[in-house]
């Protein structure tokens, strides 16, 4: 029974089925509904079926026809795959010819483009190429080559080679654009000294291969070198003193990245600050203190050579205690001068302690400089690690240059300390002397 309702779906939902539903009531008039529909379809299903085989007929001619082209694109292939290893096998039959036939030239076809390879490396790089513009195209084309070259080109690049060498002992004058540090293009006129150094206007030239200018350096050379190079773009003839670089420019680049003096300082960073401040304090109060020693040293030898009270002078308000108490006797005179001397000495070597503290504070700041300037390169290795070392360089240039301004401020300071120290205590010797002396003269006196 399941069967026949299943048939019954099918033929149901059928897209064969043309005819109007009709109520099935029982098998019977399923049979019948199967048997009309076959009747009613079978025109149709008839029509389909030649159509399918019409297609099928072109389908196979078609099909015989690619054949027939592949056939035909087979012998071809055929032919061009004859015609390409009889090529080839000419092809390598002329090559071992060829090279029988050049024999020791492909040597030097090897050496000819070796050696230009390595003068367009030279001409690009050389400062000569300043003045003899793309030079290095020639030989660029020649090491890129594939065919022999002729004698008129093996000529041609020994004139280069010649004129390079030609060039490197000559001094030339010419006119090119300058590119300024701040960036303007002005035409000057240039001397070049060989292979070695551009000038112009007194100052050191670059010249750059990349972009092919000549650029003034931002940073000279010292005093005494361009000196020389005002000399030597004025003479005319004659032998000249002048600072070669060797290196063509190098030295005077790296020169250029060597920090001056007050760029240093400015590394030392605070505390470097600090020393310097300590040291311009110091030596301003040395001044004041070895001024005032030597007006006391000058006062002293005033009243050494005169027998005159002179006012504001410790030899002089010694006399005066004399003078004053002369009629008293040995022991209150000899406290009264006491007093005087006790007075005087102080004076003489007052702010000579606060000195030696200060010579003392230097290099105890140049250490704290260089502490905190290693905290500062451990915490960059903390965060960075060691692979670029410029991210420590700051922190031991602080190290290292609140070491030395610690060192330059104390060593001055402690020389100074020791001289005028030695020299108040000097002056106070030669003050008690003579102290000594008149209190020596009035006891005898007084026996």
């Amino acid at each position: 029974m399941r069967y026949f309702l299943f048939i019954l779906f099918i033929i149901s939902f059928s897209p064969l089925s043309l005819g109007k539903n009709k109520e099935i009531k029982n098998l019977s008039d399923l049979l019948k509904k199967v048997q009309q529909d076959q009747i009613e379809q079978r025109p149709e299903l008839k029509k389909r079926e030649l159509k399918f085989l019409k297609n099928r007929n072109k389908q196979k001619i078609l099909l015989n026809q690619i054949k027939l082209e592949l056939k035909k694109e087979e012998l071809i292939m055929l032919s061009l795959q004859s015609l390409f290893d009889k090529q080839e096998k000419e092809l390598s039959d002329l090559e071992s010819r060829l090279t029988l036939a050049v024999g020791t030239l492909g040597e030097l076809f090897g050496v000819v483009k070796q050696t230009s390879r390595n003068l367009k490396n030279q001409l690009e790089d050389s400062i000569i190429s300043a003045e003899y513009k793309n030079r290095e195209n020639f030989p660029n084309q020649m090491a890129l080559r594939k065919k022999l070259p002729i004698t008129s080109e093996l000529e041609k690049l020994w004139l280069l080679i010649q004129q390079e060498m030609t060039e490197t002992g000559k001094i030339s004058r010419f006119q090119e654009e300058v590119l300024t540090p701040n960036g303007d293009k002005r035409t000057q006129k240039i001397v070049r000294i060989g292979a070695f150094n551009l000038i112009s206007n007194g100052k050191y030239l670059n010249y750059e291969p990349e972009t092919k200018q000549i650029v003034e350096f931002s940073k000279q050379a010292p005093r005494r070198f361009l000196s020389l190079v005002d000399d030597l773009e004025e003479a005319k003839k004659g032998y000249h003193p002048f600072g070669i670089d060797p290196s063509r420019g190098s030295l005077l680049s790296l020169f250029i990245k060597s920090p001056s003096l007050l760029q240093r300082i400015h590394q030392g960073g605070i505390v470097g600050y600090i020393i310097l401040l300590l040291l311009i304090l110091s030596l301003i109060f040395s001044g004041e203190r070895f001024w005032r020693l030597r007006i006391q040293d000058k006062l002293l030898k005033e009243q050494m050579n005169t027998n005159k009270i002179l006012e504001n002078n410790p030899l002089g308000d010694i006399k005066k205690v004399f003078e004053e108490n002369k009629n008293k006797d040995i022991e209150t005179l000899e406290l009264k001068v006491e007093e005087v001397i006790g007075r005087k000495t102080s004076h003489m070597q007052e702010g000579l302690s606060t000195l030696k503290v200060l010579a003392s504070i230097a290099p105890l700041l140049g250490l704290l400089g260089t502490v905190t300037g290693m905290i500062s390169t451990f915490q960059s290795i903390t965060l960075f690690g060691t692979g670029d070392p410029k991210l420590m360089a700051g922190g031991i240039s602080q190290a290292l240059v609140t070491t030395v301004l610690g060192l330059v401020a104390a060593i001055p300071l402690i020389l100074i300390y020791n001289y005028l120290s030695t020299k108040a205590r000097s002056l106070i010797q030669v003050f008690e002397n003579e102290s000594l002396g008149f209190l020596s003269e009035k006891t005898i006196q007084k026996k």
